[in-house]
């Protein structure tokens, strides 16, 4: 793919897309891209997450987290592993390719790295962060007033 498309697609990832081109080229050349065939295991459930991933092609198939869920397909510019891209831990769900599929790896220092040089970026993405956190508190709330209720 050519550096153009890359940040297009980048771009067009959750977080990413609060990012500045420079921001994006920088990750562009810095992340590690793999390449799977169909059915490759991207992660298995419980291993360490040592960083997110953006499909760049194909699609990846994430396992449910809870038994008779469907599967959840992630196509171009998902962005999976969101918070492995701040802090270590452990994958919470198995990831495959359902058909030929690349993706690019951000680790948790390079976006560090990224951050520090691009400061608006990380206000941003801190922002997103916040309302997506505070969305979370609330159905969270009210999930609490329920079993209360109960």
């Amino acid at each position: 793919m050519a550096l153009d498309d890359d940040i297009a697609i980048l771009g067009a990832a959750p977080l990413f897309g609060l990012m500045g081109r420079d921001a994006l080229r920088l990750l562009t050349f810095a992340a590690e891209r793999r390449s799977l065939a169909a059915g490759d295991l991207l992660f298995a459930r419980g291993e360490p997450a040592d960083g997110g991933f953006v499909v760049m092609s194909g699609v990846i198939e994430l396992a449910p987290r809870v038994p008779g869920a469907e599967p959840v397909a992630a196509g171009r510019s998902a962005l999976i592993g969101q918070l492995a891209l701040f802090l270590r831990g452990e994958r919470p769900s198995e990831a495959r390719a359902a058909a030929p599929a690349e993706v690019m790896r951000i680790t948790p220092t390079l976006m560090r790295r990224v951050l520090e040089e691009f400061p608006d970026a990380a206000a941003a993405i801190e922002g997103t962060l916040a309302e997506e956190l505070g969305g979370l508190m609330q159905g969270l709330e009210q999930v609490r007033a329920r079993l209360d209720a109960l």
